[in-house]
């Protein structure tokens, strides 16, 4: 079955699993994940797992970046941080529904590769940071200095602070909260009053490595 095909597919199991924003499913039926994975793991591209990339680390299962981008509300006028660049596949899709992405990764190997994958597939709305993620978007252009989304593709030991500190009002933060092999899904929310926290259930991510 061609590629297409299948992301057509993966984006019709996604909606079926209750992801119901139609711009988030349309953006899984647009980016080729194979693009993104090792070459030995192309054929498994669109199943519905994580699978390995360099370095350790993985690109995470279909489902749970859809309720993870479901969950932050996303219109195309964000600007949104993502925490853990990784294989570049999320990234993708962040910028196929808002304005601009910073997108940070700890291990440079895999930011210059995700930066080369993406600028082949012609995106020009991502920026790249290489440093610890638990900091946010520091010493980086632009100079960003709050977003109204924020995504953390890595599992926290708590919330950092500095992500909440960089949260814009009406903002919304998603971030996988625990150590250990399972975390809980945290959804938070800064209003004028200050900041709301609600749990989404269980997920397994790589951890959050703060320096």
């Amino acid at each position: 079955m061609r590629f297409e095909d299948q992301r057509a597919l993966l984006a019709k199991d996604l909606a079926r699993s209750g992801i119901t924003d139609e711009r988030v499913l349309a953006a899984f039926a647009k980016v080729p994940r194979e693009v993104y994975v090792l070459p030995q793991y192309r054929d498994y591209a669109y199943r519905n797992q994580p699978l390995p990339i360099e370095l350790a680390q993985t690109i995470s299962q279909p489902l749970m970046i859809a309720i993870m981008l479901q969950f932050l509300e996303l219109r195309d006028t964000d600007t949104v941080l993502e925490i853990g660049t990784g294989s570049g596949y999320q990234s993708a899709l962040l910028a196929e529904l808002a304005q601009t992405v910073c997108t940070v990764e700890r291990l440079e190997a895999l930011s210059l590769k995700a930066q080369g994958i993406l600028k082949e597939q012609g995106y020009k709305n991502i920026h790249f940071r290489i440093g610890d993620g638990a900091q946010g978007w520091q010493k980086a252009y632009p100079a960003f200095r709050e977003f109204n989304k924020i995504v953390v593709s890595a599992a926290a030991t708590e919330i950092p602070p500095r992500l909440k500190e960089q949260l814009a009002v009406d903002g919304i933060l998603v971030v996988p909260v625990g150590s250990g092999y399972y975390q809980i899904l945290n959804k938070v929310v800064r209003t004028a009053e200050g900041f709301t926290t609600s749990e989404h259930g269980g997920c397994t991510f790589v951890p959050l490595i703060s320096t």
